[in-house]
């Protein structure tokens, strides 16, 4: 018992948060379910969703190695990205798995 809590503090010690702003051709071509398959294989939680504009935001929370290599595997799925703006934030434990929100 003691074990098991020890372990869910040391993980949410060790996970991170993205905020997350892509910028190009990012809407209209499969982004947002691409970037939440991909988010979903590296077990994050959190959200993305289209912005006023044609933008893209994504809140990534997980595993410091996980946020990264997620990020990675979407702008290698996606070449129209022009630009992506990454700021840390605090995790927000509200986030269970990784939606798609409108």
């Amino acid at each position: 018992m003691i074990t098991a809590f020890l372990s869910a503090i040391i993980t949410v010690m060790t996970n991170i948060a993205k905020h997350i702003i892509f910028s190009g051709r990012v809407q209209g071509v499969g982004f947002r379910f691409t970037a939440q398959r991909i988010a979903l294989r590296y077990e994050l939680t959190g959200f993305v969703r289209n912005l006023p504009g044609g933008s893209v935001e994504m809140l990534a929370q997980g595993h410091p190695d996980d946020v990264r290599d997620c990020l990675r595997d979407i702008g290698k799925s996606f070449p129209g990205i022009r630009d992506t703006k990454i700021e840390k934030i605090e995790i927000n434990p509200k986030y269970r798995g990784f939606q798609i929100t409108f």
